[in-house]
């Protein structure tokens, strides 16, 4: 206070400032200036647009679409903060439908950069340029241009030399402006795309037309190339109510579809996964598990799925509005959206994997199912010496059966016809030629030679028949010789109570032996394990963490996997031809037969073309 009158401290920052402060959220690199442009044209109707780029960015950034345009008020309407035609009431927040709605993008732009907006509206004789140097206006003119929209931004940053020091070298700025404009090309196949860079044009796009995924299908291989196996998924059906929707509340109608990478096409990282919301590229941590949780066995670990997924559901059923940047999304239902992309991945590969001509399931006329795995003299034809016998104890193969705690989310998954696409492996005939190294089986089928690993191909069969009697409550406990009592801490007692049903279905013999202890007396024949009490805490912490709905089957697995690891046929066990028809066969049977339960392949195809490449046959 100054002679009796008191010193105001907060003051209204100038427009200038505030515009650069927003820059800093909107603004991070040169990939976010091309991603907010080419966002707001589409929004504008464009049908074709065109990114220039010089030095990465880092000099001069110009995009040129030909949407309906701007007229001269608009144009400078759209240079002042939170000025839009997205949305015009706070209601409008919760049903967002356009790629922009803030307002923010283009005055914060201008404020960090040489500015220079052309715009001609549709009908319009002239179009309106307008000047901006940081964020101060220089000129306002009329001249030539044809209809849409040409923003050119050069120098960015040129007036914060802070920022400006942190952009990274001119190829790192240029493949993050690639990449943006890239998932722009792909949730927009309809449009057509042109990239140049430094005067040289990266790539040209054309709009892909035509019903369903095709057009997505062209724009992948146009960016992606034709070599990865791809498989279709569109699962459409309506998210369950909740417990406390009304009883009359309608179903939300939810879609996911697109492609998603064959077993074995996988990569190191996630830059080759991308996923839509309303054809809106994001980042959300529950769908990329939701991804992974669908793949589960057929994917190897620290691999990731390679996908482009387009999530279609009512705009109220999602938030974009939680981030600058508009990448992250949240979900009113995400646990409900979480399970209807795990079991329609699941779905999508159980279909590509059950691809089996009608004539080409037979079983070899010399060995039954029941034989395959058992001692020797069961089989007619003599074996090697060195054969083992690898007695599990299984009776037949296992056959697909619902799963009755599963929630009926996804009433139909439907695998897109493709007719050129090529059929899975194990749907065409294979014929055994022999054995390399005691552990690559040699086959030929009419596309080309095919490799598999007999000791990953066992695994996985052994893996789905303890799997299956798991799921049919067939698993047998083996009594401990002595029992023991295992004592818990309050809330660990009382979620174990609620968990005996699910434990016993391991084969976990579990009783309430007080208020606090536990009797714990038999477990799982395949838990071959010092600890029992210590095996017990981590099961229940498996299923702390997995949540009141886990399937019994899943909290068993690790366990699983390692067991059928010990039992498998091993790298030098020596395999009778019929007891490699009858593992090809068992195979043939199983959900997931492209992968051990690792995640590792258990066939490998070289086609024909491939071989003849190799040799020199092919120009």
């Amino acid at each position: 206070m100054e002679d009796g009158f008191s010193v105001n401290r907060i003051k209204l920052l100038p427009e200038q400032v505030a515009n650069q402060i927003a820059a800093g959220e909107v603004v991070e690199r040169p990939a976010s200036v091309v991603k907010e442009l080419v966002e707001n044209a589409l929004d504008a109707g464009a049908s074709q647009i065109t990114v220039e780029v010089k030095a990465g960015g880092r000099s001069q950034i110009r995009v040129i679409d030909d949407g309906h345009g701007m007229s001269r008020d608009d144009a400078l309407m759209s240079l002042e903060r939170h000025a839009t035609s997205k949305i015009t009431r706070a209601e409008d927040l919760s049903s967002i439908s356009t790629m922009g709605f803030r307002g923010e993008a283009v005055p914060s732009i201008a404020s960090v950069s040489r500015f220079t907006l052309t715009s001609r509206e549709t009908g319009s004789e002239t179009a309106t340029q307008i000047t901006i140097n940081g964020g101060k206006m220089i000129s306002v003119q009329e001249a030539g241009a044809a209809t849409g929209t040409e923003v050119e931004v050069r120098s960015l940053f040129y007036n914060l030399p802070a920022r400006r020091k942190f952009m990274r070298t001119e190829e790192t700025e240029r493949s993050h402006v690639q990449h943006a404009l890239s998932l722009m090309a792909l949730g927009h196949p309809e449009v057509a795309f042109t990239f140049r860079h430094n005067d040289r044009e990266i790539w040209r796009l054309p709009a892909e037309t035509g019903q369903g995924a095709t057009p997505l299908e062209r724009r992948l291989n146009a960016l992606w190339g034709e070599g990865l196996q791809f498989i279709a998924i569109d699962t459409a059906g309506g998210l369950p109510k909740r417990p406390f929707d009304e009883e009359d509340a309608p179903a939300i109608p939810v879609r996911i579809w697109g492609f998603i990478g064959a077993p074995g096409v996988s990569r190191s990282n996630r830059e080759n996964q991308h996923l839509f919301v309303n054809q809106r590229p994001v980042d959300n941590v529950g769908l990329s598990m939701a991804l992974r949780e669908g793949y589960h066995t057929a994917l190897m670990k620290g691999k990731y799925p390679v996908c482009c997924l387009f999530l279609e559901i009512g705009p109220g059923e999602v938030d974009v509005n939680i981030h600058p940047a508009k990448r992250e999304v949240k979900f009113h239902r995400e646990r409900e959206v979480r399970r209807f992309v795990v079991d329609a991945v699941k779905e999508g590969l159980a279909d590509y994997h059950s691809q089996q001509p009608v004539n080409n399931i037979s079983k070899p006329d010399f060995v039954a199912p029941e034989s395959f795995g058992l001692a020797a003299e069961d089989i007619p034809r003599e074996p090697l010496a060195e054969q083992k016998p690898l007695d599990m104890g299984f009776k037949e193969p296992p056959s697909p059966t619902p799963k009755e705690d599963a929630a009926p989310l996804i009433p139909e998954v439907t695998l897109i016809e493709q007719p050129y696409r090529k059929q899975p492996l194990l749907s065409v005939p294979l014929k055994i030629i022999g054995v390399v190294g005691k552990l690559y089986v040699v086959l030929e089928s009419e596309r080309g030679l095919v490799l598999m690993d007999q000791h990953a191909a066992h695994e996985r069969v052994l893996y789905e028949q303890l799997l299956e009697q798991m799921e049919r409550n067939e698993t047998v406990s083996q009594k401990l010789l002595l029992a023991e009592t295992v004592e818990l801490a309050a809330p660990d007692a009382t979620f174990l109570t609620e968990q005996v049903e699910t434990l016993s279905r391991l084969g976990v013999g579990i009783s309430v032996f007080g208020d606090r202890t536990f009797l714990l007396d038999a477990l799982p024949p395949f838990a071959k394990v010092k600890d029992a009490k210590g095996f017990l805490l981590a099961l229940i912490d498996e299923l702390k963490a997995a949540g009141s709905s886990v399937n019994s089957m899943r909290l068993g697995e690790d366990m699983v996997t390692k067991t059928v690891c010990r039992h498998a046929i091993k790298a030098n066990d020596t395999m009778s031809e019929p007891e490699l028809e009858g593992l090809l066969h068992d195979l043939r049977q199983c959900s997931m037969p492209y992968t051990c339960p690792h995640g590792r392949p258990t066939l490998i195809e070289m086609s024909y073309p491939e071989l003849e490449k190799k040799f020199g046959r092919t120009v």
